[in-house]
């Protein structure tokens, strides 16, 4: 197995145990490593680096090796001031002393630490739950809140650019495929109205960035609930995983998704959409989480447009969907057919519940 010898050429001590496939992650392909001494075990997380997602995996490894060893020092600095042990995972270096082992295909590995007795769920559990998700990112957008973006590669260009998704879906219109997926079906046409009548307003946040009011930040790109590790033995957010993502961008976009994600019971597949809503409970123990930490680096003009990053965020996500739905479902995995047409509807009726909302979620964004 393949796996199996890639994993002895990582700086482990002991023999290799087993090499397990997870089953875990919708990009790389990932592995649990067992290596046992006659007095020990260590178990770490072996991945090959998915490169039709990601292009240049030296870029990842040079982001992450930046970042991890930035807030390693930030955490051991404020480790006696903490309520709780902070994790982060660290690279393992393979034997040559590179972070990454190249095989005969030209495919990257890579080997991560593991973190050790948390876990996490697809699903937000409770309020206690949704306050520690906010937490975890404040947290983490804090201690590398000083770490210059330019250090890091941006590694996946036009992320949660929300114009450019537009764009894509204008030139997948303009094709046969894209005429004949539109008139497929009422709704289809119905998301293409919704998205239609917010044209304008869907680069609100490009459009404050360009104007010198919000500023690029190192940001984790992924901040969805089953990212969010919570500690066994003591209930409280430990670490955020699933690294890949970070690099400069909008603070807004990881504080966006992170609502968006969790804020919705239904989830993303629902296909009732009268179950789908915005929870403006869970929005509020989010939000409490988050500021607890973000107050340390946040800007009055970044509080500006924390309500848009919601709602956009969730928009854009419905446009995503929709635009692959019209190019022939040529990104997103699918089981079924219009299953992202689907997807689509259920972010977009998330968005509109999200405007019917505004005033109660600028309300809980202006006294947290």
């Amino acid at each position: 197995m393949k796996a199996g010898l890639i994993a002895r050429e990582f700086d482990v001590a002991g023999r290799l145990v087993t090499v397990e496939n997870t089953g875990e992650g919708n990009v790389n392909d990932t592995y649990l490593a067992v290596f046992r001494t006659t007095f020990s075990e260590e178990r770490f997380i072996l991945q090959r680096i998915n490169r039709k997602v990601f292009p240049n995996p030296a870029y990842i490894m040079e982001n992450m090796r930046v970042f991890t060893e930035h807030v390693h020092r930030r955490l051991e600095d404020e480790a006696t001031r903490s309520d709780r042990i902070w994790q982060l995972p660290r690279i393992i270096p393979a034997k040559d002393g590179q972070d990454f082992v190249l095989d005969g295909d030209g495919e990257y590995w890579r080997a991560i630490s593991l973190i050790a007795s948390a876990h996490s769920y697809e699903q937000v559990q409770s309020i206690e739950h949704a306050h520690e998700a906010g937490f975890v990112l404040g947290h983490f957008q804090r201690v590398i809140s000083d770490l210059p973006a330019d250090k890091l590669h941006d590694t996946l260009e036009g992320f949660h650019i929300t114009p450019c998704y537009l764009a894509n879906l204008d030139a997948s219109l303009q094709t046969d495929v894209g005429q004949e997926r539109l008139k497929s079906s009422i709704e289809a046409e119905r998301c293409h109205r919704f998205i239609e009548e917010r044209r304008e307003w869907c680069s609100i946040l490009e459009d404050a960035k360009a104007a010198g009011k919000l500023n690029l930040r190192p940001v984790h790109g992924d901040p969805k609930i089953s990212n969010i590790m919570i500690d066994d033995a003591t209930g409280k957010g430990t670490c955020i995983v699933d690294l890949d993502t970070v690099k400069p961008g909008l603070i807004h976009y990881d504080f966006g998704d992170c609502l968006r994600s969790c804020c919705n019971p239904a989830g993303e597949e629902v296909l009732d959409l009268n179950r789908v809503l915005f929870d403006t409970d869970l929005c509020e123990a989010i939000v409490r989480g988050y500021m607890a930490q973000a107050q340390d680096f946040m800007t009055d003009a970044d509080r500006e447009y924390l309500f848009d990053s919601i709602r956009l965020i969730a928009f854009e996500l419905g446009l995503r969907f929709f635009a692959d739905f019209i190019a022939g479902d040529v990104y997103f995995k699918t089981r079924f057919d219009g299953q992202n047409l689907n997807r689509a509807r259920v972010q977009l009726k998330l968005t509109e519940s999200i405007e019917r909302r505004e005033k109660q979620i600028r309300q809980v964004l202006e006294h947290c």
